[in-house]
């Protein structure tokens, strides 16, 4: 069956561009479209749909509005956020997916762009994730009262891992890697960290250049620790969160005594950039001993690979979300399913088993 989509949009061209994108694909039907927030929120509380495809900007109810309204009534809506590439969009985007929005796609800045084929491509997959996600409208930061969508699959999972052989060398290190619904997601986590944790942290979120300067920013204002968009030769210290920016690879090296950013223009790997596999394999070859990996909600399986590649050479542990509690259970389903999650935990509980494992100073 057609999943039934819903398009908020004050452009008529851009509707009818999207409209006409949705109908080549038999995944999809659209079938109704809303001129600004207001009649979109109106025909929402009248029909149910499988996802919605909203502007943010709009005359007499905008997107954030939408959201809010939304919240308010505990509805559970999948939005894809209509986003553009401003630094005032990448804000707006942030604060949408806050609000209970799943995930963005840029709008083009020309109806040319919008008939392309590589838009159409981006936007569909999109699409298709969300409307595979939870859609949970749950406010973050507030992890202790988080509850999810839940949706059960059965999970075969290969043969558990075995204990590392490798000695620790008693320096330790956090990386997490998160896509789909992460940057609300670490809202959740990354603020319940304290600002004495005995590790740095380091975090890959698939997002594309500029959204991951606001992203550090905005998490940076509510949490205890330092939280920064990696630049290259960035010192990596205690006490601070490290996220890659978007369109870079972040690797991490060792110079001397200490440990460096450094970031890479290789190509997409997993169909992202920035990919987490680099960064786990990165750490194969620096000093520290002790690296817990988080991997949380996300479409796809980046971090598996490079998790493997990192477990025989680091004492490594690793700790992935449950499926309830992931906006899309893609990632972290991948790791377990190859027998490399060491503990499964509920979002709430991601904070306090990272500290469990490095504690503070």
């Amino acid at each position: 069956m057609k999943k039934k989509i819903l398009i908020i949009d004050d452009s008529a061209l851009m509707r009818r561009v999207v409209c006409d994108i949705i109908s080549h694909d038999n995944r999809f039907e659209v079938k109704d479209t809303a001129a600004n927030g207001q009649e979109g929120l109106s025909m929402l509380k009248a029909n149910t749909y499988d996802a919605v495809v909203m502007d943010m900007v709009m005359p007499k109810m905008d997107g954030l509005t939408v959201l809010r309204e939304l919240q308010k009534s505990r509805m559970r809506v999948k939005v894809l956020v209509f986003s553009t590439e401003t630094t005032e969009g990448a804000d707006i985007t942030l604060e949408a997916l806050e609000l209970g929005a799943v995930d963005f796609v840029h709008k083009p800045a020309s109806i040319m762009g919008a008939r392309s084929d590589e838009f159409a491509k981006r936007f569909l997959d999109r699409l298709y994730e969300v409307c595979q996600s939870s859609g949970s409208y749950q406010p973050a930061v507030k992890a202790a009262g988080f509850t999810a969508a839940r949706n059960p699959q059965p999970v075969t999972v290969a043969n558990p891992p075995k204990a590392s052989s490798v000695r620790s060398s008693g320096k330790k290190i956090v990386a997490i890697a998160s896509s789909t619904g992460g940057p609300k997601a670490l809202q959740s986590v990354i603020p319940l960290i304290p600002e004495n944790i005995d590790a740095p942290v380091l975090i890959v979120q698939h997002m594309p250049a500029g959204f991951t300067a606001s992203l550090a920013q905005r998490l940076d204002t509510v949490s205890p620790m330092r939280v920064v968009e990696a630049a290259e030769n960035m010192e990596i210290l205690s006490g601070t969160a490290y996220i890659a920016p978007g369109g870079k690879h972040m690797h991490i090296v060792q110079k001397g005594s200490g440990h460096f950013v450094h970031l890479s223009d290789a190509p997409h790997r997993e169909g992202v950039k920035p990919c987490a596999n680099y960064m786990y394999e990165s750490l194969a070859e620096c000093g520290y001993g002790d690296i817990v990996c988080v991997v949380m909600t996300g479409m796809g399986a980046d971090g598996t690979e490079g998790i493997s590649n990192l477990k025989p050479a680091k004492n490594c542990y690793v700790i992935t979300q449950d499926q309830p509690t992931c906006a899309v259970y893609g990632m972290p389903r991948a790791a377990v399913v190859k027998g490399l999650s060491d503990e499964v935990e509920p979002l709430e509980n991601l904070a306090s088993a990272i500290i469990k494992r490095v504690g503070v100073k």
